[in-house]
C-alpha cells in the first residue's frame, strides 16, 4: 500500500528530461548552478531550476585535463548510475568480446539498445545492430557532454529509455584562429596523437580535428589502430538565425583475443563509421526553434577468426555489413502568456542496411538481412511556471509509429520547486521504451520477427542544494523502475528472443562538489543499485572521490573508484568483483603554449574483469605533451 502510495504521488509530480547544449560555457568547478541555462537537443532553453529530469554535465575543462582520446572512461567515474564496460587499454571493439555496453540505473544492455547516444542531439546508433559504437566517441570533438538519467522517450523515442548521452561538438567563439596538437605514448606501445584547429571571422566560423590512436594491448593478439576526424563550420545569418553543417569520420581496426580460458586469433573488424548533419536554428524574445537533417552510416568487416584450441578449419566466409540512418528533425516553442512556454515537435527516421557472409565465390554468399524501416513521431510539451518562477508543472506527450512495431503513447509529467535560490526539489514519473532491433529480428540465431516493444516506467524525487558561502553544492535523488516485455532468451543461447524479460530496479544517487580554495577542488558521486532480476555490467555500488589542485604552473589531479558487486555474468553461474581503482595525472606549464603531462591508472595494480574472461590491465603510465597556438 505505502509503494502505491509513492507512485500515485509521483504520478502527480512531474516535468520532462532534458539533455542539451548550454548557449553559456559551464562554470570551471563543474559545481550545480540552478540557474545555468541548457538546451535539450531538440527543446528550447530552460534553466536546470525547471528541469526534474536528473542531469549530469561535463564540462570542456573537465574533458580537457584528463587527457584520454576517449571520452567514456570519463565519463564511468563523473555519473552516477552510468556504468560502461571496457576490456582493455585502449580500444573497446566490437562483436564477440566486445566492451563498451552501457548501462544507467541498471538499463542498457550488452549490445547497449536501451541508453542512446547522440551528437548534437543525433542519433547515433548503427542501422542493422540498433546499438552505438564506443570506440566513435572521442574527446577531441567534444565541448561538453550531458547526461540524462532515466528515461527519455518522450523527446527521442525508442533506444533512450534508460537515459540519453549528449556529446556537443566544439564551436569557435571568439574572432581569430586558434590551434592545438596533443601526443601522448605509454604502456604497451599505445600512441596517441591529435590535432586541432579553430577559427572565427564575424558570423563566420569553422573548426577541425584530425587523430590517430593505436596500442598492442596487454594481451597477444589485441592489437588497435583507429584514425578520426571531425570538421564544422557554420554562419550566423543574423541575431535570429544560425546555422551550421558539420561531418564526422572514424575508422577503426582492433582485434578480439578471446577469453583466458578460450584464446582466439584472426578475431578481427574493420570497422569504418561516419555522421553528417545540417542545422538552421531560430530564436527570438517569445519563440525559438531549429530544423536539423543527419545521415549516419557504417561498413563493418568481420573476421570471426578461431579458437587456439579447436581442431576445426577456420571458416571460409566473411561477414560484411553495410548500414544507415536518414533523419530530420523539427521543433518550434513559443510562450503564449507569462510563465508559458509549449513546444511542439516532428521526428522521422529511415535506417537499415544489409548483412551478407562473404565466401570466396561470390555466388556463395549467404544473404543475413537487406531491411530498411522508418518511424515517425511528433510531440508535444505545455510548461508553465506560477508563483514567481518557483514552481514549474510540466506535461508531455509523444505519439511515436514504427513501420513494423506500430504506435507507442510515451507519458511524461513532473514538477520543479524552487523554495530559494539555491535549492531545487523535483519529482517526475516518466515512461520509456525501446523498439526490437532489425539485428533481433531478422538477423542471426535467436532472431524473432514476432517481437514486441520493451516499456517501463520511472519514479523519481531529487533534490539539488546549493551553499554558496561554504563553497558546497550536491544532488540526491532516489528512483524505481519497473518494465516487462524486455527481450531475452528463455535460456542462455537456446531458442528464440521472447519478450519475457522483468526489470525491477530501486536506488539513489549523490553527488557533491566543493570548492576548498580557489586552486583546490574536490568531487564525489555514488550510486545505490538494487536490481531484483540481475544483469552483467551494472555494479550496485558505485563510487568515486576526486581532488584537483592548481599551483603555479602546476597541476595535479587523482581519483578512486569502487566498484562493488559487480557481476561480469550472471548465467550459468554469477560471477561479481569488486575493485578499488587509483587514477591519478600530473599537467606541467613549461611555456605558455606548452603542457608536459603524466597519467597513471590502476596504481594499485588490481586484478580483476569486467566483460567476464577479460581480464584488465594492471598498472599503466602515459606520458605527453599539449600544444597550443
Amino acid at each position: 500500500m505505502n509503494r502505491c502510495l509513492f507512485l500515485l504521488v509521483l504520478c502527480f509530480l512531474a516535468d520532462i528530461p532534458l539533455s542539451a547544449e548550454s548557449r553559456e560555457p559551464a562554470e570551471s568547478n563543474d559545481t550545480i548552478r540552478l540557474d545555468e541555462v541548457v538546451v535539450t537537443g531538440t527543446m528550447p532553453k530552460v534553466n536546470l531550476r525547471n528541469v526534474p529530469m536528473s542531469i549530469t554535465v561535463i564540462s570542456e575543462e573537465r574533458i580537457a585535463e584528463r587527457m584520454q582520446p576517449s571520452l567514456l572512461p570519463l565519463l564511468t567515474e563523473e555519473v552516477p548510475g552510468l556504468f560502461i564496460s571496457q576490456r582493455g587499454v585502449m580500444g573497446y571493439g566490437v562483436a564477440n568480446g566486445a566492451a563498451g555496453g552501457m548501462s544507467i540505473r541498471g538499463i542498457g544492455g550488452a549490445p547497449t539498445a536501451g541508453v542512446l547516444v547522440l551528437i548534437d542531439g543525433h542519433p547515433q546508433y548503427m542501422g542493422l545492430m540498433g546499438h552505438p559504437l564506443a570506440d566513435s566517441y572521442q574527446s577531441m570533438m567534444t565541448e561538453r557532454v550531458e547526461v540524462v538519467r532515466g528515461p527519455a522517450s518522450v523527446l527521442y523515442g525508442s533506444n533512450a529509455m534508460g537515459g540519453v548521452i549528449n556529446i556537443i561538438t566544439k564551436k569557435q567563439k571568439t574572432d581569430g584562429s586558434h590551434q592545438s596538437a596533443q601526443l601522448s605514448y605509454g604502456s604497451y606501445n599505445t600512441l596517441s596523437a591529435e590535432v586541432s584547429t579553430g577559427f572565427r571571422k564575424k558570423q563566420f566560423h569553422v573548426n577541425g580535428n584530425l587523430g590517430y590512436n593505436h596500442s598492442d594491448g596487454h594481451r597477444e593478439n589485441m592489437e588497435f589502430e583507429q584514425f578520426n576526424g571531425y570538421a564544422k563550420a557554420g554562419y550566423d545569418l543574423s541575431t535570429n538565425w544560425r546555422s551550421f553543417v558539420d561531418v564526422n569520420l572514424s575508422k577503426t581496426v582492433s582485434s578480439n583475443p578471446g577469453t583466458v580460458s578460450n584464446p582466439m586469433i584472426d578475431n578481427d573488424a574493420d570497422i569504418l563509421r561516419g555522421m553528417a548533419s545540417a542545422v538552421l536554428e531560430n530564436e527570438y524574445t517569445h519563440t525559438s526553434g531549429a530544423m536539423k537533417f543527419f545521415y549516419n552510416f557504417g561498413s563493418h568487416e568481420i573476421n570471426d577468426g578461431i579458437s587456439v584450441l579447436s581442431s576445426a578449419l577456420p571458416p571460409v566466409y566473411r561477414f560484411r555489413s553495410e548500414d544507415q540512418m536518414l533523419g530530420f528533425s523539427a521543433y518550434q516553442s513559443y510562450s503564449f502568456f507569462e510563465g508559458n512556454k509549449t513546444t511542439a515537435g516532428f521526428d522521422f527516421q529511415r535506417f537499415g542496411g544489409k548483412a551478407w557472409n562473404r565466401f570466396p565465390n561470390e555466388e556463395d554468399n549467404v544473404n543475413l538481412a537487406d531491411v530498411h524501416l522508418s518511424n515517425v513521431a511528433g510531440y508535444l510539451n505545455l510548461q508553465q511556471s506560477v508563483l514567481d518562477d518557483r514552481l514549474t508543472m510540466n506535461a508531455g506527450v509523444r505519439l511515436d509509429h514504427h513501420e513494423t512495431n506500430g504506435s507507442e503513447w510515451i507519458p511524461q509529467l513532473g514538477l520543479s520547486f524552487t523554495p530559494t535560490a539555491t535549492t531545487s526539489i523535483k519529482a517526475i514519473a516518466s515512461k520509456g521504451f525501446r523498439n526490437p532491433t532489425i539485428r533481433e529480428m531478422y538477423m542471426f540465431p535467436p532472431q524473432n520477427a514476432e517481437l514486441k516493444p520493451e516499456r517501463l516506467m520511472n519514479y523519481e524525487i531529487s533534490l539539488l542544494q546549493s551553499l554558496p558561502e561554504a563553497r558546497v553544492s550536491f544532488g540526491l535523488n532516489l528512483f524505481y523502475i519497473k518494465g516487462d516485455n524486455m527481450i531475452r532468451q528463455p535460456q542462455p543461447n537456446v531458442g528464440k528472443w521472447e519478450n519475457t524479460g522483468k526489470v525491477e530496479n530501486k536506488g539513489f544517487e549523490l553527488s557533491a562538489n566543493y570548492l576548498a580554495t580557489d586552486h583546490l577542488r574536490f568531487s564525489a558521486n555514488y550510486s545505490l543499485l538494487d536490481m531484483t532480476y540481475k544483469i552483467a555490467g551494472a555494479p550496485e555500488h558505485k563510487l568515486y572521490v576526486g581532488g584537483d589542485h592548481s599551483m603555479g604552473r602546476w597541476n595535479l589531479s587523482t581519483g578512486l573508484q569502487y566498484l562493488g558487486v559487480l557481476y561480469t555474468k550472471v548465467n550459468p553461474e554469477p560471477e561479481k568483483e569488486n575493485v578499488l581503482l587509483w587514477n591519478a595525472r600530473i599537467n606541467y606549464k613549461a611555456l605558455n603554449w606548452l603542457n608536459l603531462f603524466l597519467r597513471g591508472e590502476n596504481l594499485l595494480n588490481q586484478d580483476y574483469e569486467i566483460n567476464a574472461g577479460y581480464p584488465m590491465p594492471g598498472a599503466t603510465v602515459f606520458g605527453g605533451l599539449r600544444i597550443n597556438i
